[in-house]
């Protein structure tokens, strides 16, 4: 099927969009998520994000720390970056291992912006963020997200926006520690790649119709994401800035892809 846009605003958010999203929008949108009919939940979720703003620094809890607070899963999630202006950064981990006290700390005393540590980006970078990673996006980037589909976002620090803070439960799960740098990829634009092979999905990149690079995985959803020309997903045209979804990669047409990535959970 062909998944529906949502837009979603976000005080970080930018006013102008690309053109395969509408361009110039009434308030600043900060996120597309790609959703299915009612009634159909699948176990990821692929978005959009465009950012205008840094994004509040946060931690995602584990599928057992989230199941605790009644949530059905965590959140691990990867960021493939589309676009991102000159100087644009991510903040993914800190500059050094800290205790909780210490993190707490520098919460109240505003130096945790200082302490995480922020990473330049470029079109084509790949990081998996496991839960638990403390993290944010800086503004300048436009950057397509694929994670496990739990809404479950614990706020350390908002630059001073009025928005509620989780501290309790995001220093509960935090790792207050550096993020390890085997979780990052520099993709080759022109190659058919595996990017993620994560504990709950796999990330391809896929060129032309090279569908090599999917036989033999068993999953049990697709979704796919053309970044350049289409692909047919069980008989829907899917475009740049659309996301189709199915359940077997037989259903997955890619002779007029160009250029496209395709996610799929473990099974």
């Amino acid at each position: 099927m062909k998944l529906k846009q949502k837009k979603v605003p976000k005080p970080w958010g930018q006013l102008a969009l690309p053109q395969i999203f509408g361009g110039k929008q009434k308030e600043k949108i900060g996120e597309i998520w790609f959703t299915p009919e009612k009634g159909i939940t699948p176990e990821l979720l692929v978005k959009y994000i465009f950012t205008g703003e840094k994004l509040s620094i946060q931690v995602h809890p584990n599928d057992r720390q989230a199941r605790r607070q009644g949530f059905p899963r965590g959140k691990d999630e990867c960021w493939y970056i589309v676009d991102a202006e000159p100087n644009a950064v991510l903040g993914i981990g800190l500059t050094k291992e800290v205790s909780a006290t210490k993190l707490q700390a520098a919460i109240a005393c505003d130096q945790i912006e200082q302490l995480v540590d922020w990473k330049p980006v470029k079109p084509g970078d790949l990081f998996y963020i496991p839960a638990g990673t403390i993290h944010a996006i800086g503004p300048g980037i436009q950057l397509i997200e694929v994670q496990q589909n739990a809404d479950i976002t614990y706020r350390l620090y908002d630059y001073g926006r009025p928005r509620e803070l989780h501290l309790d439960d995001a220093i509960a799960v935090a790792n207050a520690a550096p993020y390890k740098m085997a979780n990052h990829l520099e993709t080759v634009p022109d190659q058919s790649v595996k990017l993620l092979d994560g504990a709950y999905f796999r990330l391809f990149q896929v060129i032309s119709d090279d569908r090599d690079i999917l036989s033999g995985i068993s999953a049990g959803e697709w979704h796919v994401i053309p970044l350049e020309g289409e692909v047919t997903v069980r008989g829907k045209v899917i475009g740049a800035g659309e996301c189709g979804l199915c359940t077997k990669a037989s259903e997955i047409d890619l002779s007029a892809n160009v250029k496209s990535l395709i996610a799929c959970t473990m099974k």
